[in-house]
């Protein structure tokens, strides 16, 4: 198969159906007495939709994205995006292994940058350069400029066509992969799927078993499963729209860069380890960066369809291949028991708590998550 470059290009006329709509918008009343305690924040969203008309400069971010080398490729009958940027390495150093880094929801490859340049360049952090790596950063399937595949869209069939990605197009025999949120879903399917060819795998979602056995749960894994259930009551309603009616709520931020908006950064101030203060983890541009990339590419809808078709999935296989976790702080991970991480894998090499950073790991916390993907994915080179 062949792949071709790709840039970025948003024309001039949806720049200026952006600010037209953002100057329009209405917004509501805050619902709650604090700040945030019904969802995104009235006026925290009234001072980034300001920004974002006024300061935000999407032609110098759109430069600085075009900058890295982006690629399309048929794969399986439609097209996928993906970077991939090569390691920097000392003449006569071994090869590296290939990575591949899958971002989760509501997400993009923006927030695999930060790690890709840890990772493919590692001198320029005062690091071993002879550690370098090759990086592979795809769009997942129905993220911005991949194109949805026919009929559903289930974590194996995500695996699937990332394998073909590293395999019939790029020709990577073997390979290490990591993911988060449902890119690490999608990470522990490849490592199921394909231990032949993949060499290990990295996340900071730790996987649950298919199913759970007659084994008994421990204590631990009573607590986290009923905590979990809490959080699905008080926090899940996101899920359950998009997993029933995502066509009802794409009308609505799809027409309304505002509404997108609030829909992101509601989850990147709840999942990130912030204190409360979304900005202390990421910048105005970063956000807007994410935000416009959706806007632009008309793929918040398409985002939806994991969660519509997660009924089609079946049940994942044990992973028997070497893995590693460095496992979120956010709310849904709090206490994870690396026991119920153990029922589904069978070669668990590293464990970490660090207890910083959350849902966007990569974007928070990039030299902690390198250091440690460094100290595993090394140990698989052959």
């Amino acid at each position: 198969m062949t792949f071709s470059p790709f840039r970025i290009h948003v024309s001039d006329e949806v720049l200026d159906d952006l600010r037209a709509r953002l100057a329009r918008t209405r917004f509501p009343d805050r619902s709650g007495d604090q700040p945030w305690q019904a969802g995104a924040d009235p006026d925290y969203l009234r001072q980034l939709v300001s920004y974002w008309v006024d300061g935000f400069d999407w032609r110098a971010r759109e430069a600085e994205l075009n900058a890295l080398p982006h690629y399309q490729a048929p794969v399986d009958g439609r097209r996928m995006h993906f970077l991939r940027v090569p390691g920097t390495r000392p003449a006569g150093a071994p090869a590296g292994l290939p990575l591949i880094l899958s971002h989760g929801w509501p997400s993009s490859f923006v927030e695999m940058l930060p790690l890709v340049d840890r990772l493919t360049n590692p001198a320029k952090y005062g690091n071993d350069p002879a550690d370098a790596f090759d990086v592979v950063v795809p769009s997942l399937p129905g993220f911005l400029y991949s194109e949805l595949p026919e009929g559903p869209l289930t974590r194996a069939s995500m695996a699937q066509t990332l394998h073909r990605l590293m395999t019939d197009v790029l020709g990577y025999r073997r390979y290490g992969a990591f993911g988060g949120d449902v890119g690490g879903v999608v990470t522990g399917w490849l490592g199921a799927l394909y231990p032949e060819q993949v060499a290990g795998i990295h996340m900071i979602h730790p996987p649950f078993p298919a199913s759970f056995d007659s084994r008994p749960l421990s204590p631990a894994e009573q607590a986290f499963l009923d905590a979990e259930a809490a959080y699905d009551v008080t926090d899940g309603g996101y899920s359950a729209i998009m997993g029933t009616r995502p066509d009802t709520i794409a009308a609505a931020l799809n027409d309304s860069p505002a509404g997108l908006a609030a829909w992101l950064v509601d989850k990147y101030r709840d999942w990130s380890d912030n204190h409360g203060d979304l900005e202390s983890r990421f910048d105005r541009d970063t956000l807007l960066t994410i935000i416009t990339l959706y806007w632009t590419s008309g793929a918040i809808g398409s985002s939806f369809r994991q969660y519509f078709d997660f009924h089609h999935n079946s049940p994942r296989p044990d992973i028997t291949v070497p893995a590693a976790f460095t496992v979120s702080t956010e709310p849904s991970q709090a206490n994870f028991p690396r026991e119920i991480a153990e029922r589904a894998c069978t070669d668990i090499r590293h464990w970490s708590e660090p207890g910083k950073g959350g849902h966007f790991m990569p974007l928070e916390e990039p030299d902690l998550l390198a250091a440690e993907m460094t100290q595993f994915f090394t140990t698989l080179r052959r």
